[in-house]
């Protein structure tokens, strides 16, 4: 297979980019910060608690700590080559061009999907507020508000982010306050729940293994989303310092906000309770509290949260498209930038989107649910393209250009090794798991095609 040499970008040199860099360094700080609370943690994370009961706390570390291995691994490369393709570009430069491809065509169809996805269920809050009104007509809103934003200028996007990242913040912080205090039995009107909840209602591991290693499957696609900052980064004012920024504090980050809450919401309430996964965990946490109206306000910070991913995955699917076509992998007209923004690119990431929001409706027995199991297991796909690059373009850094590994893989290859060994491990259990073995065939099945598609272009391009 080709490769490309350290001193030859895969095809484009990012260096010469008609994107503009206006996201500031406060910009990039608060969606590295907010990026990693996500709309899987507080819309999905009920259902992992209902599977694995308190053990949850383990899903969530075992999966934090591949999440943190991955993260470095993108951080090393993003920091040495800021590229708006991230680790589609990364794959590329150390793989082959069907490498970068596949990645990336793959990672496009899944964030455009996501859009559509979280515009249904903010859509869903929204008709919860408000009965009667068109859920349809209030995801379309969604999507033309963002759509328009991320048209006119990528500050637009960092603006958005970075508000919406505060709230995101504030919140959960407040959460967990409100949390440890309750757990400690200081907090007014509310007496500590001790170990009660830990042991009692089968215990700890109440469905046994097979519960934690649901549990762990849904705990690892609640962390999607953290690649956008390496993807943000080349837009940015300083964009090595960001990323270096961003990874360096990605630990401490995910052990709180993830790992800590968790704790928190299966120590306060009954994993059994019924409202964990109707409400959510967090809005049933504070309801069990009974701080007034705290549940409600959860709930616009949930909505929030989905606003903020539908934001974030418009600007990741245009920044990825048009890093491919710019690599010449894709439709020339995806690449077209006006005022510094991939304007094609961002309409036909929103078009798509809306497509499967309609594909919801019109198709729910058959076609959606089978777009859904295609991008079921793409993150994984992703973070083993990054993990092979990080192998394979460190040793050539080393032996290049030394002074680019601004940041370094902990041990490196020893812990490279081990997120690899880790993601197989998570594909093995998900081919023994009924409700995601489905999952993993479909992702298997696009990632294959796409390779092949990837290679043939390859092999053409190489030929003429």
């Amino acid at each position: 297979m080709s490769r490309t040499t350290l001193d030859t970008p895969p095809t484009a040199p990012d260096a010469h980019t008609p994107l503009s860099h206006g996201l500031k360094q406060r910009h990039l700080s608060m969606i590295a910060l907010g990026g990693v609370i996500g709309a899987g943690l507080f819309v999905g994370s009920g259902a992992g608690i209902a599977a694995a009961g308190p053990s949850i706390v383990i899903a969530y570390a075992v999966s934090g700590v591949l999440v943190m291995l991955v993260m470095r691994m993108l951080g090393e490369m993003s920091a040495a080559y800021p590229s708006s393709g991230s680790f589609s570009a990364h794959a590329e430069r150390a793989i082959g061009p069907w490498a970068g491809f596949t990645a990336g065509w793959s990672f496009w169809v899944l964030l455009c999907t996501a859009v559509g996805l979280e515009g249904i269920g903010a859509a869903k809050i929204v008709t919860g507020w408000l009965p009667g009104t068109p859920e349809w007509a209030w995801v379309a809103l969604f999507m033309v508000v963002f759509c328009v934003a991320n048209l006119a200028a990528v500050k637009n996007f960092g603006e958005f982010e970075f508000w919406f990242a505060a709230l995101k913040v504030g919140a959960i912080s407040l959460f967990l306050v409100l949390g440890v205090l309750a757990v400690a039995g200081v907090l007014p009107g509310t007496d500590s729940p001790g170990a009660s909840n830990l042991t009692g209602q089968g215990g700890f591991l109440p469905h046994g293994s097979e519960g934690l290693v649901v549990g762990l499957l849904a705990s690892v696609f609640a962390y999607g989303g953290l690649e956008t900052v390496t993807i943000a980064a080349a837009e940015s004012q300083n964009p090595v310092q960001g990323v270096a920024r961003a990874v360096r504090t990605a630990m401490w980050r995910i052990a709180l906000f993830y790992i800590g809450s968790m704790a928190v919401i299966v120590t306060l309430v009954p994993w059994d309770s019924k409202e964990v996964v109707e409400k959510g965990p967090y809005v049933a946490a504070l309801d069990h509290l009974g701080i007034p109206g705290a549940g409600q306000l959860m709930n616009v910070v949930v909505f929030v949260a989905l606003l903020s991913a539908m934001n974030a995955n418009i600007y990741g699917s245009s920044r990825i498209a048009y890093s491919l076509v710019e690599r010449g992998q894709g439709p020339k007209a995806l690449g077209r930038v006006s005022a510094g923004v991939p304007r094609v690119a961002v309409l036909a990431s929103c078009v798509f989107g809306f497509v499967c929001v309609l594909l919801s409706y019109w198709r729910p027995d058959d076609v959606f649910p089978w777009l859904l199991n295609m991008i079921g297991a793409v993150i994984l796909v992703v973070w083993i393209f990054i993990a092979v690059s990080q192998l394979l373009l460190r040793r050539r850094v080393e032996r290049e250009a030394p002074e680019k590994l601004v940041v370094r893989m902990w041990l490196f290859p020893a812990l490279t090794w081990v997120a690899l060994a880790g993601m197989a491990a998570i594909f093995v259990l998900m081919a023994r798991q009924p409700g995601t073995r489905v999952q993993l065939y479909s992702t298997g099945g696009m990632t294959l095609f796409l390779a092949a598609v990837g290679y043939a272009w390859q092999r053409a391009r190489a030929a003429r």
